[in-house]
């Protein structure tokens, strides 16, 4: 405890960030939470709609990102981050393009410095082939430059290397690479895939590019806002993002280019869009790197801050962590005791990587996904990573197949102080099954589908929970049930899952692989 207390204090003296998320998930920062109730539009999935200003300007918001070394191409690292949440499949007829007054960045820190090294930009143009029609398509579409496609996108790449926060040099990546359209529908785009092919495009220096719609990969159940689950966990079990679409920017880059050296391999990764104004001025106006983090870390007048600032700053949140407010909420609903505050306990190895895993030398900690580029991608992911052993798996980076939920509900009932528990909320895969190659996200679904919620079995036990729910909490006591009701929608201690998979390793010895 004295060598956490020691660094919580160095760190706030040094004016960088000290804790920012670790542990008010676990503790619960979930400041918007105790608002979701009553205001849904500021809280809601990862980064879907997570701040005020934001969930006004879509095409602007970061939902997720995702960082892993590819699978069918181990030298090489994939980003990806997606962007415009909640897209209704049949939203026509404009449907949902990128936004052409946008940046939207790749960060990289290759050195744990919480300075960018490398920037990769996306920006976007429109192009109209005829403007005396409401259509997007005016016929069926085969192919990205047909003729019947009257709207399309085209995006440049550029690589800005940085120093100091400031770009030293800007070199064009590509030019005029074409966007996957929205997926209309099968009368419209008979062979989306087809589609989907011809906008994957290889790029000089051997860097592979995708911009276009995608399948929401993000799963989970957000019935949480019903008062906690329908209030007895009755309201699990079912993927509220199915059937939704997004749009996604995806790079695949060799790994080399990235990383600071082979004996440095560790790095860096969060996203963000800034706008511009009619004066021609930029602003930050999202910024992504861990799931969860500015829903249920900050509240709500910190929300657009964080949205605006930079991982050198993350210092600026730290009270949101040492005095959170998810346990007093906890404690007034189902009287189970708030820790005490400060909540040193809580700093984790979150805001600078796993010590032995993915935690950069000398490292400033700082939110944004830390990615250890030397571990190798396995056959078959597990889908709560480190925390079932495998190393290549969330929080290290995060793959599309991550269950960032689960692992932040099995560290809810006390992992960490000796309770094992197997928590989650019944949502454990996407809806659709992701691809074995670039840029790996499922299509997206077509507006002639009908969107519809995953089958739940609404057949209630003597309990009162759901076929789901009863097996869920089967064997959960009474205080168990209490407590991962309220803290399921707070998503709450997802951070402190990475230390608790540490703490874990080290009363298993099986699950010590990354620490040799």
């Amino acid at each position: 405890m004295g060598v956490i207390r020691r660094s919580v204090w160095t760190w706030r003296k040094r004016g960088s960030v000290a804790l920012l998320a670790c542990g008010a998930l676990a503790g619960g920062g979930l400041a918007a939470a105790g608002v979701a109730v009553l205001e849904p539009r500021t809280a809601t999935a990862s980064s879907h709609r997570e701040a005020p200003l934001i969930s006004g300007q879509p095409q602007f918001d970061t939902t997720d990102v995702y960082a892993f070394v590819s699978p069918d191409h181990p030298d090489s690292t994939t980003l990806v981050a997606n962007l415009l949440p909640f897209q209704e499949p049949a939203g026509g007829p404009n449907f949902y393009p990128f936004a052409t007054d946008a940046r939207y960045d790749l960060h990289i820190d290759s050195d744990g410095d919480a300075q960018d090294e490398l920037l990769y930009r996306f920006t976007f143009k429109d192009h109209r082939k005829n403007e005396n029609t409401f259509l997007y398509n005016t016929g069926a579409v085969e192919s990205l430059d047909d003729p019947d496609l009257n709207f399309t996108q085209t995006y440049d790449i550029e690589l800005l290397r940085m120093e100091k926060g400031k770009a030293v040099s800007r070199h064009k990546v590509a030019k005029n690479l074409p966007v996957a359209p929205s997926n209309v529908g099968k009368a419209s785009m008979p062979d989306y895939q087809k589609l989907r092919d011809q906008a994957v495009r290889k790029v000089p220096g051997g860097l592979k590019a995708f911009a276009g719609q995608a399948d929401d990969p993000f799963f989970l159940d957000l019935r949480v806002f019903d008062l906690l689950y329908g209030g007895d966990l009755s309201e699990v079990g079912n993927d509220t993002l199915k059937g939704y679409n997004v749009n996604t920017i995806a790079l695949q880059v060799p790994t080399s280019y990235i990383r600071e050296s082979e004996e440095q391999p560790v790095v860096g990764i969060y996203a963000t869009t800034e706008r511009k104004s009619a004066s021609g001025h930029w602003t930050r106006v999202s910024r992504l790197g861990m799931p969860l983090v500015n829903e249920v870390v900050n509240p709500v007048k910190d929300k657009d801050k964080f949205n605006a600032s930079s991982p050198e700053n993350d210092g600026d949140f730290l009270k949101n962590v040492t005095e959170p407010e998810l346990p007093k909420l906890v404690e007034a609903i189902h009287k189970i005791k708030a820790p005490a505050e400060p909540r040193d306990d809580l700093v984790s190895v979150f805001l600078t990587g796993v010590k032995d895993l993915n935690q950069p030398p000398n490292v400033t900690p700082s939110e944004m996904l830390r990615l250890n580029t030397s571990v190798k991608p396995v056959a078959e992911p597990k889908r709560l990573g480190v925390l079932d052993g495998d190393n290549a798996g969330f929080p290290n980076g995060r793959r599309l197949t991550d269950d960032v939920l689960d692992i932040a509900l099995q560290t809810v009932e006390g992992e960490l102080v000796g309770a094992k528990n197997d928590l989650g909320d019944a949502v454990d895969a996407n809806d659709k099954k992701f691809g074995d190659t670039f840029p790996y996200v499922a299509l997206p679904t077509a507006g002639s589908d009908t969107r519809k919620g995953a089958d739940v079995d609404t057949k209630t036990d003597a309990t009162g929970l759901t076929g789901g729910a009863a097996a869920l909490t089967s064997s959960w006591g009474e205080n168990t049930v209490m407590l991962a009701s309220a803290l399921t929608g707070a998503v709450g201690v997802l951070l402190v899952g990475f230390g608790m998979s540490y703490v874990r390793s080290r009363r298993r010895p099986a699950r010590r692989s990354w620490l040799g």
